[in-house]
């Protein structure tokens, strides 16, 4: 049993990864699954959608492997965050489909709570800021809307969860109803200073704290999946959200590394050791990781829209036909021709926290083509991240930090190249992209003792290259210029 399954459950897909005893992927499987948006501003997943998938990948990944269940000493799970479902204790079956992070729903309530004068008592507590982006307020929509909900929720009958929460429900059979601390501190639920569920916010929210899961470090015992299921029953012994993972995955372990996700949307997240930073920048507080019953805490601002501006590309202009063409069109972009756009799909994130904005190109003219609005949406990436790491350096200047990216986005060259520009420092890129779903293997292994502690973990971690600044500084700042000025002219307040 020297290798380590770890299920990787994202917003679009689901994936499983195993890893060997030296940390190596040895084989990988991935599902899609549909996205639903019953309402302008409305996303859902089947939850069925979700557990189907990951079982399938994680049969799928072994079979790929040539391995059986025996062959697995641990579980780690990694997942979309903030995503929120409610189902039945007894049955085990959803009142409703999973709302999913980027939902906007909840925005008008969310409204009513910070006008009520709510919002500096949720940050103080949780670290987060009143919006829709969280799942406390879409967990009393569920309650508020589907008939029955909340009456069965008051008699004990309804268990809610964050994505992890509802795998490890199904995997261990309905046994465990748990979740870890990265989880648990993006509900806007839970206090992260005491380490608890917060009593005063469930009361705000009307939200019976029974419904709640159990919170455990990042590496523990989350219980072990039917022997029905993989063939054994396989212990699951490690869980983190998927930016925490990426933290993890990335040995970002000391105070002032940053690392930076390029997914469907962006996530950075900057370690600030064992104290809480309040940000005065409108930017997260929240838990990086937690072993041994000590919390670590990260500054984070979030994008909603990164890599799915190259879907939006592809799906709703139809100017590429795959991610990849995106690169090399951008590079033909006209240079004395500058087109900015405004990626507010579902409103704008961090530093801004704007829901009800919405996406928009500024610049046009009769020049502009395909190459020009490539360009313009892979730089929107670099853009919003200089926004968020100018937003940390003024709540936390504590010295250089050390930028490390990954996800799908990190692979292009040129997008890279760009964010080292934009920024004006180093970008560094890993050996191993999935850093991901390699910090939620090594929670799992290193709690299941096949894997090396926190410091020999960090010393293994790889270079791949870094993109050093090389544009000029009045150009850099004139097209951050711009970019503020677009900004600008978006938001809705």
């Amino acid at each position: 049993m020297s290798h380590i399954l770890a299920i990787d459950q994202g917003t679009t897909s689901s994936r499983a990864i195993i890893f060997d005893a030296k940390m190596r992927i040895v084989a990988q499987d991935q599902r899609e699954f549909a996205q639903h948006f019953p309402q302008s501003g409305w996303v859902e997943h089947d939850p069925a959608d979700l557990w189907s998938t990951t079982a399938a990948t994680c049969r799928g990944a072994l079979e790929r492997a040539g391995l059986r269940a025996d062959d697995i000493a641990a579980i780690g799970i990694t997942n979309q965050r903030e995503t929120t479902l409610v189902w039945d204790r007894k049955t085990g079956q959803p009142v409703y489909n999973a709302i999913v992070w980027q939902d906007r729903r909840t925005a008008d309530s969310c409204a009513r709570l910070r006008d009520a004068g709510h919002g500096d008592m949720v940050q103080a507590k949780t670290g987060l800021l009143l919006d829709p982006y969280f799942s406390a307020t879409k967990l009393a929509w569920i309650l508020d809307n589907v008939e029955g909900a909340r009456a069965r929720a008051e008699a004990g009958e309804l268990a809610f969860g964050t994505v992890d929460s509802w795998l490890i429900w199904n995997l261990t059979g309905g046994k465990r109803h748990a979740t870890d601390a990265t989880n648990a501190a993006r509900t806007l639920l839970y206090n992260i200073h005491e380490g608890a569920w917060d009593a005063d916010i469930c009361t705000l929210l009307n939200i019976p704290q029974n419904m709640l899961p159990e919170v455990k470090d990042c590496a523990a015992d989350f219980g072990a999946t039917r022997a029905d299921l993989l063939g054994r029953a396989i212990p699951v012994l490690g869980v983190a959200g998927d930016q925490q993972a990426a933290t993890i995955g990335q040995a970002c372990f000391k105070p002032g590394m940053m690392k930076s996700t390029y997914g469907t949307g962006c996530f950075a997240l900057l370690n600030t050791g064992k104290t809480p930073v309040t940000s005065t920048n409108r930017l997260l507080t929240t838990i990086a990781y937690q072993l041994d019953g000590a919390p670590t805490y990260a500054l984070e601002g979030s994008i909603f829209i990164a890599g799915a501006v190259v879907q939006w590309l592809r799906d709703g202009l139809g100017i590429i036909r795959k991610a990849a063409e995106t690169q090399p069109l951008a590079a033909r972009a006209d240079r004395g021709h500058q087109v900015y756009l405004v990626p507010a799909f579902t409103g704008l994130g961090a530093p801004y926290w704007d829901a009800e904005c919405r996406g928009a190109i500024f610049g046009l003219t009769r020049n502009s083509g395909p190459a020009e609005l490539a360009r313009a949406a892979l730089q929107s990436v670099g853009f919003q991240t200089r926004d968020l790491l100018e937003a940390m350096q003024r709540d936390w200047a504590a010295g250089d930090t050390v930028l490390r990216v990954d996800g799908g986005m990190s692979a292009s060259d040129w997008t890279m190249q760009f964010l080292a520009d934009i920024i004006a420092a180093p970008v560094d890129r890993p050996d191993v992209l999935e850093t991901t779903a390699l910090g939620a293997a090594w929670l799992a292994g290193m709690r299941a003792g096949i894997y090396p502690d926190m410091a020999a973990f960090a010393a293994g971690w790889r270079l791949e290259r870094q993109f050093a600044p090389a544009m000029a500084g009045p150009d850099r700042d004139a097209l951050y210029a711009g970019w503020k000025d677009a900004v600008a002219r978006t938001l809705s307040r």
